[in-house]
């Protein structure tokens, strides 16, 4: 577990064993967030360059871990946010996705609470979208979507609380079908600003420029319409909005190359809502943070998949009317999130 790290904002508590406030008051609810496990039946690895080690078979056995912690929490998470790239995408060069995907799935299954998967690339690496929505990882059907076969939506945990998941995929060039209009238009959009023959090989002349590659994706005008709705409905209960995608949003909480195609776009909305208090996203498995000028807090989790089976990645966050506290395993910090 990391040195505590808090907020550009001035902050008179930290977190004590147990997470209580100074009264000892419990939080109001907690849940558990864990990124891109990326679990394959498969030796340790390197990444597409050769530079970065994963342990694939090992993934498997952190979410075990985290598992067991948020099992044995006094306060028992009330929900698990999984960000995404849930299995890796060689399972499917090995014949694999469906087996892979049974056993996390079956791991998520030990522990009781509901869990919301978001879409990253390697969802789509394995599975078609129309494979995914029939699929576990489908933790939006029934609910109120952003649209057809658009993996966005929210829900309320508890009174005065809101939670959105983003499809970061939804306008991309692996996430839609070839014949799709979304498909056409995030093919002219990632060719006019990346002249590679490998579109996931980044154009690289400007940092922020290099989000312009196959692996990432970006937000259509429907689903960028349907979060400001959504918003304006939390503004007008006075909810505060966590944010989840799998692509983070703002430039400053990741590495360029893992950006949303569209960020701007989103930040807009994001920073034209009071109701907004956090972004919660994964894909760089470095992890990043960063406090916006409107107070948003943007926070990127380290991946599972590049964790030594030594270590850890994942956290337990604990939520109260005035702040979030995150507690971090292994890689992952712990961090007080004021709002």
């Amino acid at each position: 577990m990391g040195q505590f790290h808090t907020s550009a904002h001035s902050v008179k508590h930290a977190a004590q064993d147990g997470v209580q406030l100074e009264d000892g008051a419990d939080p109001l609810f907690t849940f558990g967030v864990i990124a891109d496990i990326q679990y394959a039946d498969l030796d340790d690895g390197f990444n597409f360059h050769g530079t970065r080690k994963r342990y694939y078979r090992s993934s498997l056995r952190l979410l075990c871990n985290a598992n067991r912690r948020w099992a044995a929490e006094r306060v028992r998470p009330s929900f698990v946010l999984q960000l995404g790239d849930v299995i890796d995408g060689s399972n499917r060069r090995h014949g694999a996705s469906q087996r892979a995907l049974r056993a996390v799935m079956d791991e998520f299954g030990n522990y009781a609470p509901a869990v919301h998967h978001v879409w990253g690339n390697h969802e789509f690496y394995n599975f078609s979208r129309s494979e995914l929505l029939s699929s576990a990882l489908n933790s939006g059907a029934g609910g109120d979507r952003a649209g057809d076969g658009v993996h966005a939506y929210h829900f309320s945990p508890a009174p005065g609380f809101r939670f959105v998941v983003l499809d970061a995929y939804d306008l991309s060039v692996i996430g839609r079908e070839r014949r799709s209009d979304k498909y056409e238009l995030a093919f002219k959009l990632i060719k006019a600003h990346n002249p590679n023959s490998n579109l996931n090989e980044p154009p690289g002349y400007r940092h922020w420029i290099g989000r312009f590659v196959q692996f990432n994706g970006g937000f259509s005008q429907e689903q960028l319409d349907w979060l400001h709705g959504v918003l304006l409905g939390a503004d007008e209960k006075k909810e505060k909005v966590v944010v989840v995608s799998h692509i983070p949003v703002h430039p400053l909480s990741t590495d360029g190359i893992c950006l949303a195609w569209n960020y701007d776009k989103v930040l807009s909305i994001l920073n034209s809502h009071k109701s907004v208090v956090c972004f919660m996203a994964g894909h760089d498995h470095d992890g990043g943070y960063y406090l916006d000028t409107s107070g948003i807090h943007h926070l990127t989790l380290e991946g599972v998949i590049e964790t030594p089976p030594d270590s850890d990645a994942f956290g337990t966050v604990y939520v109260y009317e005035d702040k979030m506290v995150l507690k971090g395993n292994g890689r992952i910090s712990d961090r007080l999130l004021m709002y």
